[in-house]
């Protein structure tokens, strides 16, 4: 019994140390290939998840502002889908406050001084315009095949880019392409985040109809969506789903790359 455990130790070893150089070695070949200039962004932005859990909103806000200060400072990034995610992670965090904000210290809450009927507000004007972000998006490139898109995007891509390397260019503009083609399946995620955020919006506002219609379309968009399916069951007067064993392995990412 104890040498039939070892072995399968040790083949479980193999395979996940066979798994980590896999996945070195392909993240470093797309690192290679991402966009130099929002390189530092996505750094950044690997620090969200930890801020977001320590309770320390006023690192999370100036976060939120470096990373899109670098995104708006570049022309094919000025209305990405990136800055979408932005809008609604900073809606997230006003609606935690929302909710939060009195158990949460003055020093750790840029807020503090808002009402909370201007918090959700602002929330709302957020999770609007990552709507819209998302919905300009997917107009703008989807049902494009590669080529189509690289001929809507190359141009403004380019500028400012600065590259004096023809094949580096091309390995930014190829992975930028597959990250748009990612990006308009995520979308439907992200619109479903979205919706389930707006319907947080209306439920605080006490305007139940309208949040139930919120989380039914958050649904719609993402059957997958279980915060929207027990937010909806909880004004419905219905009991809570749990996650399953899957769900709670693999969560819903925060990736703002072409994954979020």
């Amino acid at each position: 019994m104890q040498r039939s455990t070892g072995r399968l130790l040790g083949i479980m070893l193999v395979v996940v140390v066979t798994g980590v150089l896999i996945a070195r070695s392909y993240y470093g070949r797309q690192n290679r290939s991402v966009d130099p200039r929002i390189k530092h962004a996505r750094e950044l932005y690997e620090q969200y998840d930890r801020l977001t859990q320590s309770g320390d909103f006023y690192r999370v806000s100036a976060l939120l502002d470096s990373i899109s200060l670098i995104y708006e400072g570049i022309p094919h990034y000025k209305s990405s889908f990136e800055l979408g995610v932005l809008h609604n992670n900073r809606a997230a965090m006003l609606l935690t406050l929302a909710l939060y904000g009195d158990s949460i210290a003055d020093s750790l809450n840029p807020y503090s001084a808002c009402t909370n009927d201007s918090i959700i507000f602002l929330a709302e004007l957020h999770v609007n315009e990552a709507i819209a972000i998302y919905h300009n998006w997917n107009r703008r490139f989807g049902g494009k095949d590669e080529q189509e898109i690289r001929q809507s995007m190359e141009a403004e891509f380019r500028e400012g880019l600065g590259e004096p390397d023809p094949a580096l260019t091309e390995n930014y503009i190829l992975n930028r392409i597959k990250e748009i083609q990612n990006s308009l399946v995520e979308n439907q995620r992200r619109l479903s985040v979205c919706h389930t955020n707006l319907g947080l919006v209306y439920r605080l506002r006490g305007h139940h109809a309208e949040a139930v219609g919120q989380y039914e379309k958050a649904i719609a968009l993402w059957d997958r969506n279980l915060e929207a399916e027990n937010n909806l069951n909880r004004l419905l007067g219905k009991p809570l789903k749990k996650r399953n064993i899957i769900q709670k392995l693999f969560p819903p990412n925060r990736d703002i790359s072409s994954k979020k």
